[in-house]
């Protein structure tokens, strides 16, 4: 009997990339595929990204950017946080990999590069405080990179730090210091990230930078995946492997931190933390059985859960039940278990086994 099984949606993926196109059109559109895609697998999701139109792709590390040449990707491939010495940008040059800047070392580095010509983007901090450098100094850093020889200018950057909160004022002072510090600069801008694509029209610039929404999963605090339409592209399932009748006040899974508090079916399902479900999911957690959600009840288990089957007493052994997916969105998971669908996604072990459709 199959166990943990992640089924992946590339139909989801166009139609989310879709979205993007939507809000923000006529913009280059660079996917964020680092950390395997969101979980997804990058392969797959670039693979399949690539073929809807996708502009380019954005991953963390020069790594993760050879995987994607190695999967066959051919488009241009952006790093958003890889150190940069000589031996990296030589690979670069040789795979056509676009470094971003962030640190004066960077400079040295790009300096006595003499490789095939790379373009490089410049990062500016506009008040997130991660990466970059400070933003009044990016008509230095401009001609610091028009004097190299080997290296153009290929535009410039910032990330937003609250843009999934309307109401925050950090977003209205990101995007003031990013035009005031790039004002009389002719380059290529990039700002915005899922939540920017969505809620802040003025940080679209020319390429936008989503994530999290080509997942199918929200990244506003006010607005649902479903008030979005985007798609779930993962569906996390995993089957009903044992059930029983329990009487009342009997104590649930280890700990005994759930008592039933009355006679109720209880059914097992073979995932727990060991798969990468979150062992830090509390009693009440949504999973969803047929038509009908069933709260988890006790503690996480490395191989299993336990659920309150009252909402679907016709529950039988083999029956798959939807950890998130389709008719369950990650983002509730996430919401009851205290973290975000990101993570959800990232957690998988090699456990689960990964289908395309």
């Amino acid at each position: 009997m199959e166990r943990g099984l992640a089924i992946i949606d590339r139909a989801a993926l166009a139609h989310n990339l879709s979205r993007v196109r939507q809000l923000a059109p006529g913009r280059e559109v660079f996917a964020a595929v680092k950390a395997d895609g969101y979980g997804h697998g990058a392969g797959v999701v670039a693979a399949t990204l690539a073929a809807a139109g996708c502009d380019g792709f954005a991953v963390s590390s020069l790594d993760e950017a050879l995987q994607l040449r190695w999967a066959g990707i051919s488009q241009p491939i952006m790093t958003l946080s890889q150190p940069l010495g000589a031996d990296v940008l030589a690979v670069m040059g040789e795979h056509d990999i676009t470094p971003v800047v962030f640190e004066r070392a960077h400079l040295t580095a790009l300096a006595a590069y003499r490789g095939p010509t790379l373009g490089a983007w410049i990062k500016l901090d506009s008040g997130m405080h991660r990466l970059g450098f400070p933003a009044y100094e990016a008509e230095a850093l401009s001609a610091a990179i028009h004097d190299m020889p080997s290296v153009t200018l290929a535009g410039c950057m910032t990330h937003l730090g609250c843009a999934d909160d309307p109401s925050d004022p950090l977003t209205h002072h990101q995007l003031a210091c990013f035009d005031e510090a790039l004002a009389g600069i002719a380059v290529p801008r990039s700002i915005a990230n899922s939540a920017g694509v969505i809620a802040w029209p003025a940080s679209h610039g020319d390429r936008v930078r989503p994530g999290i929404m080509l997942y199918g999963s929200s990244p506003m605090v006010d607005r649902t995946s479903h008030d979005l339409d985007l798609a779930p592209v993962m569906h996390l399932s995993a089957p009903l492997i044992s059930r029983r009748d329990l009487g009342a006040g009997e104590p649930i899974g280890y700990g005994a931190s759930w008592h039933t508090p009355e006679p109720m079916p209880v059914g097992v399902i073979g995932i727990g933390y060991g798969d990468g479900y979150p062992r830090h999911a509390p009693s009440g957690t949504p999973v969803l059985i047929g038509d009908a959600i069933v709260p988890l009840v006790g503690r996480v288990s490395m191989d299993m859960i336990t659920v309150d089957l009252r909402n679907a007493p016709h529950a039988a052994i083999g029956d798959r039940a939807t950890l998130w997916g389709p008719g369950l969105p990650a983002d509730d998971v996430a919401h009851a278990a205290g973290t975000i669908a990101y993570e959800l996604f990232c957690r998988l072990t090699p456990r689960v086994r990964f289908e395309v459709q």
